[in-house]
């Protein structure tokens, strides 16, 4: 059974920084590239950043400086630290997983995690 599990969401003021995290089960995560989307109220989901087996990073431009993606291989644990956060980064942000590191990026990736709620607010 593949799992990916996100935490670490929650409520932060426009300015401050929140780190999530995605624990990945079974052979999920060495076996595959791993990313981060994002879905605000009433728009579609979008592509924010990915990782591939060997470290390589990615990033849609609109995060890029902001956001980091890592991953901890001996932990089987996905990260997206977020820093200087901004009203318009609301959000459902959820961890995802696919051999191809093209499909996640340009298409659907196969794994899904069920994603948790960031809110920048004052």
């Amino acid at each position: 059974q593949v799992q990916l599990v996100e935490s670490g969401g929650g409520l932060v003021q426009p300015g401050g920084s929140l780190r999530l995290s995605c624990a990945a089960s079974g052979s999920i995560f060495s076996g595959n590239a791993m990313g981060w989307y994002r879905q605000a109220p009433g728009k579609q989901r979008e592509w924010l950043a990915a990782i591939t087996r060997g470290g390589s990073t990615y990033y849609v431009d609109s995060v890029k400086g902001r956001f980091t993606i890592s991953r901890d291989n001996a932990k089987s644990t996905l990260y997206l630290q977020m820093n200087s956060l901004k009203p318009e980064d609301t959000a459902v942000y959820y961890c995802c997983a696919d051999q191809d590191i093209t499909a996640l990026r340009f298409r659907v990736p196969r794994y899904w995690g069920q994603g948790t709620q960031v809110s920048v607010s004052s």
